[in-house]
């Protein structure tokens, strides 16, 4: 079936985009003319409450590239991508990308690790971003870079790329059919969950010793820290309760104050997430809803148990109210996972390989984030908020962008497979440039597929380094069936 929605490459003018959006009946409002630094809202600086200055209001998200060694260290990939990271003009890095804490926690077997042996490549990789960033920008004093701590859960594939080998929480009636997992798999003990703990805590020690200034305890897209959120139907104490279902969060930042005081903590987590979705036979996403005997789905953490399909704000408060009295400032919030409904926090045009047409216009997406995601910063004032979900907008990210700051919307605008293609895309917007529209990210989806595939992630249809890489034409090959 064919995409039925408008390209927002088409909506040349203010008008086309206004107009557009609203025959789409939803809310989401822009700034027609922008403004550059060192005046406009995108290029003022944020302190935090202990005094350390962030230089503007871009952040570039976890970017994974699947392109690491066997033993969790970087390649020639790894550091070209941190120092585009580092030339993008951004001063928040939230992660570089998800770096796993041990071996079973790994997305794939290229995920970065942090272990004793892989400090140096990790050092490597920070000096990479900072070196680029004082070439373009001369200083980095007011750069805050982070790391970003993960175990995959039942997304875990340390040892071959096409074999799950899943650390679940709780059992999932929908997930473990469409991912064939064995309905007898054991569940994570408790004292599995303590050891993890220690690991998480002694990841962040490391992280600590090499020069982050903070780590991100990840919480979003189905992996391990997000499963703890979903855990309602798990007994004993990591699960059930809020109080429960928070607690490997709680003993995590209890053992990193203790063992790293001083190193600053940041959580990244889906604020909202729907059902899984998989391609009806028209090819468009459908919802798979599994009911349980008092009809609602219990797995999904931030919706209505009774309507899965509608966010439930109240709990994310919730859950970032948790964070505020753990001392912990930097927040950055998404939705849903890119494995089970992808649309909902990655929206695109064109699929991933094994994905589904969208059920909604992308930007129907793009504006549920980007109004959930300021409920939220509406109830938290005093907190460091970044959003996600502005890459779909293209041309129209940064009039967006300055809106959602410039009215407190949101404090930070994160950036994801944007600045695969365009890395300087924030210091174009900072200083007036008129933007690269060859470089424009269209959300082609191959940055996904090629990893789906077992190649290395990047921006294969846009960035010369990728086009022209042996992957492409393998890339290519697979594509075309």
């Amino acid at each position: 079936m064919a995409n039925p929605y408008t390209r927002l490459a088409r909506l040349r003018t203010a008008d086309d985009f206004r107009q557009y959006i609203a025959g789409l009946g939803i809310h989401l409002p822009f700034d027609e003319e922008l403004i550059p630094a060192p005046h406009g809202a995108l290029a003022q600086p944020y302190v935090l409450s202990n005094g350390r200055k962030i230089g503007n209001r871009f952040c570039i998200l976890p970017m994974e590239g699947w392109d690491g060694t066997v033993d969790g260290l970087p390649t020639e990939n790894t550091l070209r991508r941190w120092g585009n990271f580092g030339r993008s003009g951004a001063k928040l890095i939230w992660g570089g990308e998800a770096v796993a804490v041990r071996h079973d926690g790994r997305a794939n077997p290229n995920q970065l690790m942090i272990q004793e042996s892989t400090l140096k490549g990790l050092a490597q990789l920070r000096e990479t971003l900072l070196q680029k960033h004082i070439q373009a920008f001369g200083d980095t004093s007011d750069l805050l870079l982070g790391l970003q701590l993960t175990h995959s859960g039942r997304f875990a594939r340390p040892n071959d790329k096409k074999r799950l080998e899943p650390k679940i929480l709780y059992h999932h009636p929908v997930l473990e059919k469409i991912y064939q997992v064995d309905p007898a798999l054991p569940v994570m003990t408790d004292t599995e969950i303590e050891d993890l703990i220690a690991d998480f805590v002694r990841a962040a020690q490391r992280a600590f010793k090499l020069g982050f200034d903070f780590v991100d305890l990840k919480h979003c897209h189905g992996y391990l820290g997000h499963e703890f959120l979903s855990a309602y139907t798990r007994p004993g104490k990591y699960g059930g309760s809020f109080e429960n279902r928070t607690r490997f969060l709680r003993e995590i930042v209890a053992g990193i104050r203790r063992e790293a005081p001083g190193l600053m903590i940041g959580v990244r987590f889906s604020a909202f997430d729907f059902p899984p979705f998989r391609p009806g036979e028209d090819g468009v996403g459908q919802p798979l809803i599994h009911r349980n005997e008092q009809g609602q789905y219990p797995y999904a953490f931030g919706a209505d148990h009774n309507d899965p399909l509608q966010p439930r704000v109240q709990e994310a408060v919730q859950f970032v109210e948790v964070l505020r009295s753990l001392g912990i400032e930097l927040v950055n919030l998404s939705a849903g996972s890119p494995y089970y409904n992808p649309h909902v926090m990655r929206p695109a045009y064109f699929p991933p390989s094994d994905g589904y047409q969208p059920p909604e216009d992308p930007l129907v997406g793009v504006a549920r984030m980007i109004n959930t995601h300021a409920q939220i910063k509406a109830r938290f004032p005093d907190m460091a908020l970044v959003g996600t979900g502005y890459s779909y907008l293209q041309e129209w990210l940064p009039h967006v962008a300055q809106y959602t700051v410039r009215t407190g919307m949101i404090d930070f605008v994160g950036l994801g497979r944007m600045v695969l293609t365009y890395p300087e895309m924030p210091a174009d917007v900072l200083a007036g440039r008129v933007l690269d529209r060859k470089r424009i990210c269209r959300t082609f989806s191959d940055c996904t597929t090629a990893p789906r595939n077992g190649l290395v992630s990047g921006c294969y249809p846009l960035d010369d380094y990728y086009k022209n890489s042996p992957e492409a034409e393998l890339l290519k090959a697979i594509k075309g069936g």
